[in-house]
């Protein structure tokens, strides 16, 4: 616990970002702090190793920062989910709503066998609508056993419940 509450500390509160009313947790000031990067890859680490993971997918882009270390820890390879645009081979892409407007993610369609297992990483779990987006393209590759985890969750969003129980969803940190 003592960990948690360290890594706790490290999230930087932001009020009224990016609008009046808002409490941002800017995950940067974790980021640059050594010791925190490697007790949030430990302890991300311990829950997943051993599970035969073959693939982390990160969602851009900050899903890219531990997504590339746990897949290195857990000797998986990595795969990036992407803005619309910015993969240059055959890809899927998925369109979603977001609370002031509309985004599109997209994945290579090499990228994943059916046989993969999956572990899905983003930075946040906040309303879970780019997650289920990026689910949506996992599945329609075929792959059907996928964990999800997140360094930090918004839990009053109810983004998990969004999510559903049909997934192992973690996140290191909640608030």
């Amino acid at each position: 616990m003592e960990r948690i509450e360290y890594l706790k500390r490290q999230v930087r509160e932001i009020q009224d970002f990016p609008t009046k009313g808002i409490l941002f947790r800017d995950l940067t000031t974790l980021f640059k702090d050594p010791r925190s990067v490697e007790l949030a890859t430990d302890l991300l680490v311990q829950r997943y190793v051993g599970k035969g993971i073959t693939k982390v997918i990160g969602i851009e882009s900050r899903g890219f920062i531990f997504g590339s270390i746990l897949a290195y820890k857990l000797n998986a390879g990595f795969v990036p989910i992407r803005k619309k645009g910015k993969l240059p081979a055959e890809k899927l892409q998925y369109s979603y709503q977001l609370e002031y407007g509309q985004d599109s993610i997209e994945i290579h369609k090499d990228a994943l066998l059916p046989d993969d297992k999956v572990l899905l990483h983003d930075d946040l779990l906040a309303t879970g609508g780019t997650t289920l987006a990026a689910l949506e393209l996992i599945k329609q590759l075929g792959v059907t056993d996928i964990r999800i985890c997140f360094l930090l969750e918004l839990a009053q969003l109810q983004g998990r419940d969004k999510i559903g129980a049909d997934y192992d969803v973690f996140s290191l940190l909640e608030y």
